[in-house]
């Protein structure tokens, strides 16, 4: 097998393409960056090739040269940053995926799997166990290019037979990249200053409940959901995919079992709106029943290995 991972020095770029080495042999996956540069433990690891997606014929040659039968694209604006620049979410995100999908098709791809997003529901969406199939009323950019992105992926599963395959990823926290411009990185950056011994403000209010999941289940989703039989499969790239869901005053609350003394207050921004617009909780029955989901982590033990997994990681970078 011989992978490209677009977007890999993202935030889940960058832990999934050394977690597809240690799996497949890190000869056979190749980390497409665009302007950031690859950090040790990826540019160290295997082979690594710089890739603007919005350019086609970038695109195209590196297909040629690695010869690519699975792309993971992972390459994005995420919700905060898209709303700063929505035309340049558009051009990356919508337009970035049409390249990689016909580069697919024409190049003798197997495989894509490309993430969607909660940012695909909107206010008319049922806050709570949201649906599997419900309405889709995104009210931000990055959600709108999701929504279109489902249905590209699913058009070219139909049309052209190339096997797309994804899931709607909650809020992601990772102890490995500081956080990238979405809404839900209040979060990570809780996190961040608890270690640090510092005060967090927080963007969102303190009752704000969102669908969160830690970074081994995320590498995990997409993983199990691309090796899974596709016979098994009865959708696309559109499986929803849950693993906790909690407030912002409860995730403060968990860190403080572990830094009593950490401290947070409340000046909620722009981003409560985008917040207030996603679900509470998620039914993710369909991936559970189709190819075995199973989330590791719920928030007690998510909160003790993020915080040691930081402490260690900033106390190496003194």
């Amino acid at each position: 097998m011989r992978i490209l991972v677009t977007g890999a020095t993202g935030q889940i770029g960058s832990e999934l393409t050394l977690a597809l080495r240690r799996r497949y042999g890190s000869e056979n996956v190749v980390a497409a960056f665009h302007r950031t540069p690859l950090p040790p433990p990826l540019k160290d690891s295997g082979p690594s090739v710089r890739l603007d997606v919005t350019d086609r014929a970038e695109l195209e040659e590196a297909v040629r040269e690695y010869k690519p039968n699975v792309i993971y694209h992972l390459a994005a604006i995420l919700s905060a940053k898209g709303e700063e620049n929505p035309a340049a979410a558009w051009r990356v995100n919508l337009g970035g995926l049409y390249n990689v999908l016909e580069v697919a098709r024409a190049g003798g791809v197997r495989q894509v799997f490309w993430p969607s997003s909660i940012a695909v529901f909107g206010p008319k969406t049922p806050k709570d166990n949201t649906p599997q199939d419900t309405v889709l009323s995104p009210t931000t950019m990055y959600g709108v290019t999701k929504v279109a992105g489902e249905y590209l992926c699913d058009y070219y599963a139909r049309r052209f037979r190339l096997d797309v395959r994804g899931v709607r990823y909650p809020g992601i926290i990772s102890s490995e990249t500081p956080p990238g411009g979405g809404t839900t990185d209040y979060a990570v950056e809780m996190f961040y200053a608890a270690v640090k011994g510092e005060r967090y403000t927080c963007f969102v209010r303190p009752d704000t409940v969102l669908p969160m999941m830690y970074m081994p289940d995320c590498l995990k989703a997409a993983i199990q959901l691309m090796e899974a039989d596709p016979s098994s499969l009865t959708r696309r790239a559109d499986y929803n995919v849950a693993a906790m869901s909690f407030s912002a005053e409860e995730l403060a609350a968990e860190i403080r079992k572990h830094v009593p003394s950490f401290q947070v207050e409340y000046r909620p921004d722009f981003r409560q709106e985008i917040a207030d617009s996603w679900p509470r909780s998620i039914d993710d029955s369909a991936a559970r029943e189709d190819w075995g989901w199973e989330p590791s982590y719920d928030l007690s033990r998510m909160v003790e290995d993020m915080l040691a997994r930081l402490k260690r990681r900033l106390q190496a970078e003194l």
